[in-house]
């Protein structure tokens, strides 16, 4: 049977101070009204059931996450006590979707995506699903054709085409190469490399197979919290377990091995759609309209004089924000925090988060 798994469980870091541990960027209403989780569960519409659709994210985020989506139910939640990274996460849900189903074939996606249009990408997943159910030892995942030498995603060498269903197998899978290396890929061109985009498709037994192989103390703890599962020791189990384990992604645990290893395959389909990863405030601007002079704003209360690609955003409706003579900068307001920096300065966010924590205490995260 088919699945959709949703991993949703990222800390956001990098969209704080709006982003925060009560309210997760997963979860904030900042795409048309909408949240990243309630877009990602709304282009999974007509490509499984919705009572196939499951979220694995943060146990704390669980009754937010029920009461952001209607359609999710509370045995569709896989809760984590903690972020042990993907490959734990992915892990833990083919296990538990493995467990009362051995033909279980698991599509996994992320919560920070905008794909466009929805339906041509429902078209691309089918084909996933076709390589995962016809080759049984397949781990698929799809590739976004590179914009930019980008030193922050992982890049997929492609080799010998299929027969069917557009996909190449993966010749190797690199994970996040330098800039020299990078630069490389981007000049190779598409029909060479491809951008991971994070998102897969494979029999739960092939990815467990595989843990076991390439990660086997994962494998032993992810294997005792699914067997606990629908038991009254899972919660003790995953408390005693799950903080354990390596926490390592799924790129580096299992996908860049198995390329390498004739006993698995990793066979890349493209999508060629629109596809943003919104993990950072000059990501979130590429989703809003641009004023003549390249700013833009969410639509709360701001204004601007003589000022170039400044990005303001707020969830403060009783506060009023202006600039003069601002350019390339991101500024952020919350009731809680103000954020103020270059935009090409967005990733070193998330080593002010970890600042602000220790220097003012976590409450201000």
């Amino acid at each position: 049977m088919r699945y959709a798994l949703i991993i949703a469980g990222g800390s956001g870091t990098r969209l704080w101070p709006m982003s925060t541990r009560g309210l997760p960027k997963q979860l904030i209403p900042f795409i048309e009204g909408k949240s990243l989780l309630q877009v990602a569960m709304q282009r999974l519409k007509g490509l499984v059931p919705d009572e196939q659709i499951y979220i694995c994210a943060g146990e704390s985020q669980r009754q937010a996450m029920l009461d952001g989506l209607p359609d999710l139910t509370d045995d569709r939640f896989i809760g984590e006590p903690c972020g042990r990274d993907t490959l734990n996460a992915v892990g833990l849900g083919a296990a538990v979707l493995g467990r009362n189903d051995e033909n279980a074939i698991v599509a996994v996606f992320t919560a920070d995506h905008l794909i466009e249009p929805a339906d041509q990408f429902r078209q691309i997943v089918e084909e996933g699903y076709k390589v995962a159910e016809e080759q049984p030892h397949t781990l698929v995942t799809f590739g976004i054709a590179p914009t930019h030498p980008a030193t922050g995603y992982g890049y997929l060498q492609l080799g010998e085409p299929l027969a069917q269903h557009g996909a190449s197998v993966v010749s190797e899978f690199k994970e996040k190469p330098g800039l020299e290396t990078a630069t490389a890929y981007h000049k190779a061109g598409p029909e060479q490399y491809l951008w991971n985009s994070g998102m897969f498709v494979w029999r739960s037994s092939a990815l467990m197979d595989c843990i076991r192989r390439f990660a086997p103390d994962n494998y032993l703890g992810i294997s005792e919290c699914a067997d606990a599962w629908d038991s009254d020791q899972r919660i003790e189990t995953l408390a005693r377990i799950y903080p354990t384990l390596d926490k390592v992604s799924v790129d580096y645990a299992v996908m860049e091995p198995a390329s390498k290893d004739h006993r698995a395959k990793v066979v890349a389909v493209p999508m060629p759609l629109s596809w943003l990863d919104v993990g950072s405030w000059p990501a979130f601007a590429q989703t809003l309209d641009k004023d003549p002079a390249g700013n833009t704003t969410d639509g709360g209360k701001s204004h601007v004089l003589d000022s170039k690609n400044t990005l303001i955003a707020s969830n403060d409706p009783n506060h009023l924000i202006t600039a003069i003579g601002c350019e390339d900068l991101v500024i952020i307001h919350t009731p809680n925090a103000t954020l103020v920096c270059k935009a090409d300065q967005a990733e070193k966010i998330k080593d002010l988060h970890k600042q602000v924590g220790e220097k003012f205490g976590q409450e201000w995260l």
